[in-house]
């Protein structure tokens, strides 16, 4: 593993990993060299095997107060090739962070503003506490939220993406659960218990067939049926049945027994 001056990558011996942005003192803020940390991580998460999920998580008060400071000023001065290598490179994460072959869960407490929202939106589930403050907050400062926008439509619909890309109102958690930002909001003492509760959750599932389930998910897109759509999907049931985890899986359920998954033991 990297050592990382912006991040941490906390692999769990029950077969997770943690990634912290730990800029704590600027409110987990993005500079570049955040975002080019961020990718190696996730170019780590996607070497390694034996984890079943990601979970993206910020140290501190706030989840990401979106760009520094320091960082955006001196993208102000910069031409524009060069701000183009520099969006270049924030795209590269968010592509990476969607397209991750493993389920990514964000945790987000406090401020999640301007790209921030881009990260959660990457993410397959997000949970958050009432309390958070979210924000497209880019229209203020004369800027657009343009390499997080796709990421940001598909996760609250295009209707809700105008308004607040537009308003640059700010929305706490229960609001991002109603438009589908978040699965979920609790009460900010309560997130971290709450997250114990996810972990759990995800765990006690074949790791094979929820990779092969986000993989099918990102085919069926929006669902519109074709006939190699309906191709894909029969094979792919075939595929997980005949395989070595949905072999497990079935005779465990009809011995009435946990699967192998379930029963391992920590891993070190």
């Amino acid at each position: 593993m990297n050592d990382f001056n912006t991040l941490e990558l906390i692999t769990d011996s029950r077969g997770f990993a943690t990634l912290w942005l730990s800029r704590e003192a600027k409110h987990n803020a993005f500079n570049a060299e955040m975002i080019r940390e961020l990718i190696i991580a996730l170019d780590q998460v996607q070497g390694n095997a034996s984890l079943r999920f990601l979970v993206l998580r910020g140290r501190g008060k706030h989840f990401s107060a979106g760009a520094d400071l320091a960082w955006m000023q001196q993208s102000a001065e910069l031409d524009y090739a060069t701000n183009l290598d520099d969006a270049r490179e924030l795209a590269e994460l968010m592509y990476n962070l969607a397209k991750l072959k493993i389920p990514t869960l964000a945790v987000v407490q406090g401020a999640a503003y301007g790209g921030a929202l881009g990260l959660i939106s990457c993410c397959d589930m997000a949970i958050g506490a009432d309390d958070a403050q979210f924000c497209l907050s880019e229209v203020r400062i004369g800027l657009a939220p343009a390499v997080i926008s796709p990421f940001v439509v598909q996760a609250i619909g295009e209707r809700a993406a105008r308004r607040y890309a537009l308003t640059a109102e700010r929305f706490g958690g229960e609001r991002a659960r109603d438009i589908g930002l978040l699965a979920e909001s609790y009460p900010a003492e309560t997130l971290d218990q709450q997250v114990d509760h996810w972990i759990a959750n995800l765990l006690q599932n074949s790791p094979a067939a929820m990779r092969a389930s986000k993989d099918l998910l990102r085919e069926v897109g929006n669902g519109a049926l074709t006939p190699a759509l309906r191709r894909y999907c029969e094979n792919a049931i075939a595929r997980i049945r005949v395989s070595a985890e949905g072999q497990e899986g079935l005779r465990a359920f009809l011995q009435k027994r946990p699967p192998s998954w379930q029963s391992q033991e920590p891993r070190s």
